[in-house]
């Protein structure tokens, strides 16, 4: 347990994605049913990150906020959130603070609500890998493996925002950037936050 000098007593563990901010902070945002994605969506931190939200769904059932700004990670560190979310009963709004990229946009599109700030931007690429070593036979099992659940992303985004299976593809592999204005046509946001709106 971490001791927080702001009030003298111990806090929490720290909320997935808070890192380097104060303790205080970081109470506050869980305490609001706040989760955060920051910087690359690695293994441990989507670990954490579905620690939080099932632990605030298991708390009662008022939506929680996603908080996302990221620049991409893993794809099996984002299908580890996206399996949470699928299971959550409490609303899940995701809300894009600055960036969502590769395999974090997949976790923006399990949210049951999208919405981001007028600055945000978004890159629709080909979640990377994680390193695989070993024999042959292993990485091959292990491409295949990724093929197949980047398969399964390219299928949730055409559901989810309608474009078809071809054209998710053809963006994934040319890095297709969209400002926020372009995501909502796309139909990878359902609004822009505008002054007075919430998360």
């Amino acid at each position: 347990m971490r001791h927080d000098p702001h009030w003298g007593q111990p806090t929490p563990p720290v909320p997935p994605g808070t890192a380097g901010m104060p303790g205080w902070l970081e109470e506050r945002l869980f305490d609001q049913r706040i989760v955060m994605i920051r910087g690359q969506l690695t293994p441990e931190a989507a670990t954490s990150i579905s620690a939080a939200l099932l632990t605030l769904d298991a708390a009662g059932p008022a939506p929680v906020q996603l908080h996302v700004a990221s620049d991409g990670g893993e794809l099996s560190a984002a299908l580890t959130v996206i399996d949470v979310l699928d299971t959550m009963n409490a609303p899940v709004h995701a809300l894009v603070t600055s960036q969502a990229s590769g395999a974090v946009v997949a976790v923006l599109a399990a949210a049951g609500r999208r919405s981001a700030y007028r600055h945000a931007r978004f890159k629709l690429s080909e979640p990377r890998a994680a390193g695989v070593t070993g024999t042959a036979d292993e990485v091959t099992r292990a491409a295949g493996q990724h093929l197949r659940e980047l398969e399964e992303i390219v299928l949730r985004l055409a559901e989810v925002t309608g474009q078809s299976r071809s054209r998710i593809e053809d963006d994934l592999s040319a890095g297709r950037v969209l400002s926020a204005e372009e995501a909502v046509a796309y139909g990878l946001l359902d609004e822009i936050m505008k002054n007075g709106s919430r998360g």
